[in-house]
């Protein structure tokens, strides 16, 4: 029985010094459980948690926030259930996922739907919480809304034009290489090249000057200027990340717009409230109106192999890159 144990924060990825313990089975108390974890998607909070990005990362832990599995001890009304989850306290401030043995609130497990593999299931989590809960403070992306989801190849723009189109909104996403939508979505996809047009320009011609209702940007600075400009009056834009901190401000173009900015930090929300997001995905997911990240074997990994998976996501894979302990 393994689990990884980062003593320290790590300094340099190429030699990721990711230690690999023989795990007992935890011991847990009244109102927790034990589940036997089958999969754990690796992400990037993941990694800069372990380079030490993360500055209220407490060591040494285990790392890893997302999760699919099953109860093998805890409540008799959860042993033997096949469940699913994502923390923001998980490989932060406690013991995550990418190990055997993952100790939980009982009151934080929710089972998985029966139409999703374990390993589809242990993939979902931070993308999809992220996109929920930016379009939830948002004020939900609704049917007569447009949506502009910048990197929306990315899994948190893939998870965000699935829960957008499936409340049937206008959505168009931005890459900055003009490669076509990769994943799955509940209507059309309009792109947009970024690195060839003008993006606000493109948004007000193609939505006969009305523009984005949401902006959904996963990148944060480097479309910042732009996304203003593309934004509806009374649209508001979600930030979830940065490259730069400073980026430039027009007040005026701000309150003149009745413009709204929404913060979304995946890290405060915790395994709870995680299970809460879980229970409104849920009947989307046994419908399939929302579908999991398809699974590449390539991207799978055994614990032995965890330096490589992490690697495998700094360097910008694809794919969703699971453990599977």
């Amino acid at each position: 029985m393994k689990n990884i144990r980062v003593l320290e924060k790590n300094k340099d990825i190429e030699s990721l010094a990711l230690q690999l313990d023989t795990q007992s089975v935890p011991a847990f108390g009244e109102g927790e459980c034990l589940v036997e974890v089958a999969s754990a998607a690796v992400n990037p909070s993941d990694v800069k948690a372990v380079l030490g990005f993360m500055p209220h990362a407490v060591w040494p832990r285990t790392p890893g926030r997302d999760f699919a599995g099953r109860v093998v001890d805890g409540p008799a009304a959860l042993v033997g259930k096949a469940v699913w989850g994502s923390g923001g306290e998980l490989g932060i401030r406690r013991d995550g996922t990418h190990a055997r043995y993952l100790v939980l609130p009982a009151h934080s497990v929710r089972e998985k739907p029966a139409n999703l593999t374990m390993d589809e299931a242990g993939a979902v989590g931070v993308p999809f919480v992220t996109a929920y809960e930016g379009l939830r403070r948002a004020g939900g992306a609704k049917p007569r809304d447009v949506v502009l989801v910048l990197g929306a190849n990315g899994k948190v723009g893939q998870a965000a034009i699935q829960l957008a189109t499936m409340a049937g909104a206008t959505v168009i996403g931005v890459k900055r290489d003009g490669e076509p939508y990769i994943g799955h979505a509940n209507g059309e996809v309009l792109m947009i090249d970024a690195s060839s047009s003008k993006l606000d320009e493109v948004v007000r011609d193609v939505t006969n000057g009305h523009g984005a209702d949401i902006v959904y940007n996963t990148v944060g600075s480097p479309y910042f200027e732009r996304a203003n400009h593309a934004m509806a009056v009374c649209g508001t834009q979600i930030f979830i990340s940065t490259i730069e901190r400073p980026v430039p401000f027009d007040i005026f173009t701000f309150y003149r717009g009745q413009h709204t900015y929404v913060g979304i930090d995946t890290l405060a929300l915790d395994v709870h409230k995680g299970a809460a997001i879980f229970d409104e995905l849920r009947p989307a997911f046994e419908r399939g109106t929302l579908k999991p990240f398809p699974i590449d074997d390539d991207y799978v990994f055994a614990l032995d192999d965890a330096a490589r998976a992490y690697q495998a996501v700094y360097r910008g894979a694809t794919h969703r890159v699971v453990l599977k302990p």
